[in-house]
C-alpha cells in the first residue's frame, strides 16, 4: 500500500507540470502556530467558573499565568481572571450567545497576575453535543487595551471638544463657502438671537443679505478668504433675528479637503458692541463739546479746512461767523453757572436751527460759537440775511426757572477767500469782525475789512498795558460834585476812574473798563478804587473841609458775598464813617440776580454806608420791585436827561421816575446835565441831586479840593457825619 507521500512522489515523477506537496500534520505543528499567535486560543466549560481545559501559550504574555496555572482552576480560575465589575457583563452575554447560539463577541477586562488591568476581545463558539447541550466552549483572547485607551482617549477629546463648542462663550460656527450655516454652537445662536443652534441653521439660510449690515463687509470677508485663507479681528455690523444691530469681531479660517479643494469655513464671532459704543465716545468726547454737544475746536477746524479745500476745488462762497454772547460774563457770574450753561445750551440749539446741514455751528469756548457756512449763494446779501436770522433768534426770550431773560450777540464775519486762505487767518478775521460789532453797540454783525487788524493789534496792546497799570500807579480818580437842587449847595461826589498813559495821556473809562472786564482785571481795579476814594474822602476831613459823601461805581463782578466785609475792611483801615461812602449799581446787576443781590445789600447797610442805583431805566424793572432792596436813591440815566427839553417821551419817563421814587421815599439824582433848560426841567419837577458838565466837570484830586473850598455845603443835608 502507498503512502500519501510515495504516492505524492509518484505523480511527481509522471507529471512533470503539476508539484503536489504534502503538508504534515502532527501535534507539533499545531503547538507552533497557537505559541506564534498573538493572544491565546482556550476551551473551557460551560460551567459556574468557566474551567479551563486547555489553555495555549499565549496565555502567558496575556494574562501572567501559565497555562498549567488555569488548567483546571488550578491557581485562578477563568471568572477570576475576569475583572470584578465587568464578571455578570460577560456572564449575560456568554450566556445568551450559548442559548441562541451565536458567536461571542464581547469586549471587557481581565487582571492580570500582576494586579495590571487590561482589556482584552473575546471572539468565540459553543460546542453542542448531540442533545444540543453545550458541551464546551472554544475561543480566542486578545489584548486590545492600546486600541480601547485610544478609543476612549479619542472618545474624551471629542467629548472635551463638545463641552467646549456647546459651551462656549464665543460663537462658534462652520459655513460653506456660498453662505449656509453647517454647524453653530448655542452661544453664536444667542449672540444673533436665535432660540437654539438648530433655529439659526433653520432661519438663516443667506449669510451675505440676512446678516450683514453693510454687504459690502461679507465681501471684504470673501475677499480676504481667497487671498490670505484667513481673518483675524474681522469687524461688522450685523443684525440680529429682533432687527436690532450690533458690533461683531469674526475670527476665522479657510478648510480645505485631502484633495486640496474649499470644504467650508470655521471660526469665532464675539460680540463687541460695549467697545465700539466706548470707542465711538471717547471720539465723540474729543470732538464734541461736553455741554453743548457742538463739534469742539478740533473738529472746527478739521471741518474748516475741508470746507476751504472743496470751496478751492469747485468755487462758491464759504463764510466764517464768530459769535460771541452779550454780557454773558455779567450773567454767568450775577445767575450762576449753572443758570450760564443752560443759557449756552439754548443758544447751541438755535443756533443750529438757523443753519442748513451742510453748514456747522461749534462751540469756540466760554460763550464763543463759530459757524462755518458752506456754498453760500447771494454773496454778502445771503450772508446777511442768514446772520439777521441768527441775531433774532438767539435774542428771543428764554426761562430760567420762573423768570424770562433776553440776551443778544454779536457776530464777525470773514469770508473766503477775500478774508483769508487758511483757517487760522479766517477765524482771526471773524474773531476782528466780532469786536468791532461789539464796540458798535452790539446786538448786530460786521463784515471783516482790512482796517480792522490795526484795531485788534490796538486792543491787544491795551490789554497788555491795563495788566501793569495797576503795579505801576497809572489809575489816578477824578471827582465830580453833586449838587442839591434846592440851593446848589454841594451834597457829595462821585469818584471816577481815569488811566494816565505814558504814551496815550489820559483815557478814559469808556475805553478801558470794557477790555479790563475782558481781562478779568476789573475785581482789582475796583476795590483800588474804593479805598483810594475812602483814604482820600478822609484826607479832606482831616483837612477841615466838611464831610460829604462820595460814590463809588461797582462792577458787577464785585457785588458778592465777600464784597461787604471787603468795605468793612477798608472803612476801618481809612477810618472813614460808613455813612461817608455811597456805592452805585446799576440797575440790571440788581435785577438779574435778585435773590443774591438782596442778601448782599442788606449786608452792605448794616454797615451804614449809602445805595444808589445806577443808570436806572436802561433795564426792565420797575419801581414797585425795588421795594425789596434797601437803596436810598435812583441816578437817572443820562441818555433820558438828554432829551428831556426836546423829546417828549424822555420827559415823561423822567416825571414818572421822580414822582414814584418820591413816593418810594428814594432820592432822586440826574446825571449827566450839561444846560439851563435840562437843569430848569429837573427843578421844576422836583429831583433831588443833578451832577454834570453844566455844574462841575470831573476834577483831579488837587483842583476838586481847591474847588470845594470854595463851595457852600450844607452839612444839615446830609447824612455823612
Amino acid at each position: 500500500m502507498k503512502t500519501a507521500a510515495s504516492s505524492a512522489r509518484c505523480r511527481h515523477d509522471t507529471d512533470q507540470t503539476h508539484t503536489i506537496v504534502a503538508i504534515p500534520r502532527s501535534p507539533r505543528l499545531l503547538e507552533t502556530l497557537l505559541a506564534n499567535l498573538d493572544g491565546a486560543v482556550y476551551r473551557c466549560r460551560d460551567d459556574e467558573h468557566w474551567t479551563i481545559e486547555f489553555v495555549s501559550e499565549g496565555c502567558l504574555a496575556l494574562t501572567g499565568y501559565l497555562p498549567e496555572e488555569l488548567l483546571l482552576n488550578q491557581r485562578i480560575s477563568f471568572l477570576e481572571l475576569t475583572h470584578p465589575d465587568d464578571r455578570a457583563m460577560v456572564r449575560a452575554h456568554i450566556d445568551s450567545c450559548m442559548r441562541e447560539r451565536r458567536r461571542i463577541d464581547i469586549e471587557y477586562r481581565i487582571v492580570r497576575a500582576d494586579g495590571a488591568v487590561r482589556w482584552v476581545w473575546e471572539r468565540g463558539v459553543g460546542i453542542y453535543g448531540a442533545s444540543g447541550r453545550v458541551e464546551a466552549m472554544e475561543g480566542f483572547l486578545q489584548d486590545v487595551t492600546e486600541r480601547k485607551e485610544a478609543a476612549q482617549a479619542l472618545q474624551e477629546a471629542e467629548r472635551r471638544y463638545r463641552s467646549i463648542f456647546e459651551n462656549a462663550i464665543e460663537g462658534v460656527f462652520q459655513t460653506t463657502p456660498d453662505g449656509t450655516y453647517i454647524a453653530v454652537n448655542p452661544a453664536l445662536a444667542r449672540i444673533y438671537g436665535y432660540r437654539s443652534p438648530e433655529d439659526l441653521i433653520v432661519g438663516l439660510r443667506d449669510i451675505s443679505h440676512q446678516l450683514y449690515v453693510e454687504p459690502e463687509r461679507r465681501r471684504e470677508f470673501m475677499r480676504l478668504m481667497e487671498q490670505q485663507g484667513s481673518v483675524s479681528n474681522f469687524e461688522s455690523r450685523v443684525y440680529r433675528r429682533d432687527g436690532d444691530i450690533i458690533w461683531i469681531s469674526e475670527n476665522a479660517r479657510a478648510v480645505h479637503d485631502e484633495s486640496g479643494g474649499l470644504s467650508c469655513y470655521e471660526g469665532t464671532v464675539e460680540v463687541i458692541t460695549e467697545r465700539k459704543l466706548y470707542e465711538a465716545e471717547m471720539r465723540h468726547q474729543a470732538t464734541h463739546d461736553a455741554l453743548t454737544g457742538l463739534p469742539n475746536r478740533n473738529m472746527l477746524h478739521e471741518h474748516l479746512q475741508r470746507a476751504i479745500l472743496a470751496a478751492r476745488q469747485k468755487g462758491g462762497l464759504t463764510a466764517v461767523a464768530f459769535v460771541d454772547l452779550d454780557q454773558f460774563k455779567f450773567i454767568n457770574d450775577s445767575l450762576g453757572h449753572q443758570v450760564g450753561d443752560e443759557l449756552l445750551k439754548t443758544v447751541a440749539q438755535r443756533l443750529q436751527s438757523c443753519l442748513r446741514d451742510s453748514d456747522m455751528v461749534a462751540r469756540q469756548g466760554g460763550d464763543e460759537f463759530v459757524l462755518v457756512l458752506q456754498n453760500q449763494s447771494g454773496g454778502e446779501a445771503g450772508i446777511a440775511e442768514v446772520m439777521q436770522r441768527i441775531l433774532a433768534a438767539v435774542s428771543r426770550p428764554w426761562q430760567a426757572g420762573e423768570r424770562e431773560f433776553q440776551v443778544t450777540a454779536s457776530i464777525g464775519v470773514s469770508r473766503y477767500p477775500d478774508d483769508g486762505r487758511d483757517v487760522e487767518t479766517l477765524l482771526k478775521h471773524a474773531d476782528s469782525a466780532m469786536y468791532r460789532a461789539k464796540e458798535q453797540g452790539r446786538n448786530n454783525f460786521q463784515f471783516f475789512a482790512p482796517w480792522m487788524d490795526t484795531q485788534v493789534s490796538n486792543r491787544l496792546e491795551m490789554l497788555i498795558n491795563l495788566r501793569r497799570a495797576l503795579d505801576q500807579q497809572e489809575f489816578k480818580l477824578y471827582y465830580q460834585p453833586k449838587l442839591s437842587l434846592k440851593d446848589g449847595s454841594v451834597v457829595g461826589a462821585e469818584a471816577l476812574i481815569r488811566w494816565q498813559t505814558p504814551e496815550q495821556g489820559v483815557v478814559p473809562p469808556d475805553r478801558f473798563i470794557p477790555f479790563a472786564e475782558e481781562a478779568g482785571l476789573i475785581v482789582p481795579i475796583g476795590e483800588w478804587v474804593l479805598r483810594t476814594a475812602c483814604h482820600q474822602n478822609k484826607a479832606w476831613q482831616q483837612a477841615g473841609l466838611p464831610p460829604m459823601p462820595v460814590a463809588v461805581n461797582l462792577s458787577p463782578r464785585q457785588l458778592n458775598q465777600s464784597l461787604p466785609a471787603f468795605v468793612a475792611d477798608v472803612l476801618a483801615q481809612s477810618g472813614l464813617a460808613a455813612s461817608c461812602l455811597e456805592l452805585e449799581i446799576t440797575e440790571n446787576v440788581v435785577m438779574k440776580d435778585a435773590e443774591k443781590s438782596v442778601a448782599t445789600l442788606h449786608a452792605l447797610k448794616r454797615l451804614g454806608l449809602q445805595i444808589s442805583v445806577d443808570d436806572f431805566g436802561t433795564g426792565y424793572s420797575s419801581l414797585s420791585y425795588l421795594r425789596r432792596f434797601p437803596v436810598d436813591a435812583l441816578k437817572i440815566d443820562k441818555s433820558f436827561v438828554r432829551d428831556i427839553a426836546r423829546d417828549a417821551d424822555s420827559a415823561a419817563i423822567v416825571k414818572a421816575v421822580i414822582s414814584l421814587a418820591h413816593i418810594l421815599n428814594l432820592r432822586v439824582i440826574a446825571e449827566g446835565v450839561e444846560d439851563e433848560e435840562q437843569h430848569a426841567f429837573l427843578r421844576e419837577n422836583a429831583c433831588d441831586e443833578v451832577q454834570g458838565y453844566y455844574f462841575g466837570k470831573p476834577m483831579a484830586v488837587e483842583d476838586f479840593t481847591v474847588w470845594l473850598a470854595q463851595q457852600s455845603i450844607r452839612p444839615q443835608d446830609m447824612t455823612c457825619k
